[in-house]
């Protein structure tokens, strides 16, 4: 057993958290369950699972704490769960580990030197049921574990990043797997929700004339997170409104080979690259257009 936590935030997970939990192979010393009021049995789940856990020397401790924003209720669960293992990791409840993953972490995250602080994991996204390749979709690079207070959420309302404070990072080789089983009228709503975080965090930031990079560029995160911002923020948002998805969604399933993953490649390209994007926009217009301004988002109600 590795001497890991693993903070997990969750909101209606019944369908995903066990098998998150379980793909861990009883390698993690502890789970934290951040929940933001659940009404499905996620809570009665974690008490299952704890006793589960329990039998084999690990254990699963249950919170719950009011929804204000991503960064804010992880850096909570970081900070306000009396974290004592060496380790902590970020994972989402709709995310497994590969057996060869596990493997990986138990043999060399104990024996990582002293000036390693933190460790970058590759993860696939599968979408109704197949792994998306292409598209310029995989390998996403994250920061994912690191040293118990050692790193903190970037305090931002969209694309936050896990940021390490110290110390160096090193890249492990196998892959996590982001593989949601609910349907796509979740997926939908999710994107209708992260519409309005992504142009309320636009809005503040052409607002207030913040530099969204400094943060990342300050501190320690990944290479890929950073260069992604910087297209993101001084390339994509220059072109203009609506055309500026239809570029991207050519991008994505044309020049970096989206149409490679089939069907599912099709839909999840289209929704995620253009639909999603052009909602963005669309709702970018509406506000200039009315002078309107987006009111900071509560949790995802679907």
């Amino acid at each position: 057993m590795v001497d890991l936590t693993v903070v997990i935030l969750t909101k209606n997970e019944e369908k995903n958290l066990r098998k998150c939990i379980e793909s861990f192979q009883g390698i993690a010393k502890r789970f934290v369950i951040v929940d933001s009021f659940s009404t499905d049995e996620t809570e009665s789940l974690c008490k299952k699972l704890h006793a589960e856990l329990s039998k084999s020397g690990s254990r699963l401790d249950f919170y719950q704490n009011k929804w204000i924003d991503y960064a804010t209720q992880l850096n909570w669960g970081l900070t306000q769960t009396n974290i004592t293992t060496e380790w902590s990791m970020r994972m989402d409840a709709d995310e497994e580990l590969m057996e060869d993953l596990v493997e990986e972490i138990s043999l060399k995250l104990p024996e990582l030197m002293s000036e390693i602080n933190g460790v970058i994991l590759r993860r696939r996204v599968y979408f109704m049921g197949r792994w998306i390749k292409h598209g310029g979709r995989y390998p996403e690079l994250l920061l994912r574990i690191f040293r118990t207070g050692k790193a903190i959420c970037e305090q931002k309302i969209m694309d936050e990043h896990m940021i390490l404070s110290e110390g160096q990072t090193i890249e492990f080789k196998k892959d996590l797997i982001d593989n949601n089983v609910k349907d796509l009228e979740w997926w939908t709503n999710k994107h209708n929700w992260y519409s309005n975080r992504e142009v309320l965090d636009r809005q503040l930031t052409v607002e207030k004339a913040l530099n969204e990079d400094s943060l990342l560029e300050n501190s320690t995160s990944t290479k890929q997170a950073k260069v992604k911002r910087i297209v993101k923020n001084s390339g994509y948002y220059g072109l203009p409104k609506f055309f500026r998805s239809h570029i991207y969604f050519i991008y994505r399933y044309y020049i970096k080979l989206g149409f490679l993953d089939g069907p599912e490649g099709k839909i999840f390209h289209f929704l995620q690259a253009y639909w999603y994007r052009f909602l963005v926009d669309a709702k970018m217009y509406e506000c200039e257009k009315f002078d309107k301004k987006i009111k900071p988002q509560e949790d995802l109600k679907a």
